[in-house]
């Protein structure tokens, strides 16, 4: 089936890099499959996260289908895009259902993409990860894809204004080096061994992002180990908290 509404998608948000003169930099696109099934699992610390993740991508001509809450889907005006572009919806009532999708979709060849903590990291460091990412690329058989994606969370992030219009940001995408399913027996120890590998690559990808905040009133994009006025995974957790409804799976 041809593809209809990724392709000017993607154009559109090229369009938007080079309206903004975004300085996007990805590195290790070399790791992402021409051919087959894969997983790619990014952190989170933005809600453009899926655009830039996909965009990592894009060298290998690899359109990623990107699972995302059914709410999504439901919307009148995102819900046509979502569907048009075959992404998946996860619905909490029905997981099994979303996960077999999303094996479907890798057994067929497809690029999947997903965000294994869930939800936006306010404290822009990696928190605990889900072990969904890890089962599936167990279950499917295919390489499992870290993905560090840092500067997004400057354009639009939980807690803060959207500054869509922000010129010249700085966005890293490092796509990490694939991690084999076959070479461990026990999901959990490939979940902990994604969680080392993406914190590496985001703890790199803030060492060596070009910008520094310009003073204080900037200082809340960056981390609270380098200095930045971001709250602590502790104090994340504390602001995250009222808002669950529900106990985490």
């Amino acid at each position: 089936m041809p593809e209809l509404v990724y392709p000017p998608v993607i154009t559109a948000a090229k369009t938007m890099f080079r309206v903004l003169d975004l300085r996007v930099t990805v590195e290790g696109k070399q790791h992402v499959p021409r051919t087959g099934g894969a997983v790619m699992a990014s952190n989170h610390v933005s809600y453009l996260d899926f655009i830039f993740c996909g965009f990592g991508a894009h060298e290998s001509r690899r359109l990623v289908r990107f699972m995302a809450k059914h709410e999504v889907f439901a919307h009148k005006i995102s819900g046509p895009l979502m569907r048009g572009m075959k992404h998946i919806p996860v619905n909490r009532r029905a997981g099994a259902a979303s996960y077999n999708a999303a094996v479907d979709a890798l057994r067929r060849g497809e690029i999947v993409g997903l965000f294994p903590e869930a939800t936006i990291s306010r404290s822009f460091t990696v928190k605990d990860l889900k072990n969904g990412a890890a089962r599936m690329a167990q279950d499917a058989g295919v390489p499992l894809l870290p993905v560090a994606l840092w500067g997004t969370q400057r354009l639009w992030t939980k807690g803060r204004p959207r500054t869509l219009t922000r010129r010249h940001t700085p966005i890293t995408i490092l796509v990490g080096e694939p991690i084999d399913p076959a070479a461990y027996a026990d999901v959990n120890a490939m979940s902990a061994e994604l969680k080392i590998r993406l914190t590496a690559l985001v703890d790199r990808a803030q060492r060596e992002y070009p910008d520094k905040p310009s003073g204080p009133d900037d200082a809340w994009w960056q981390p609270a180990h380098l200095g930045g006025t971001a709250p602590t995974l502790e104090e994340a957790a504390a602001l995250d908290r009222p808002a669950r409804r529900t106990p985490a799976a």
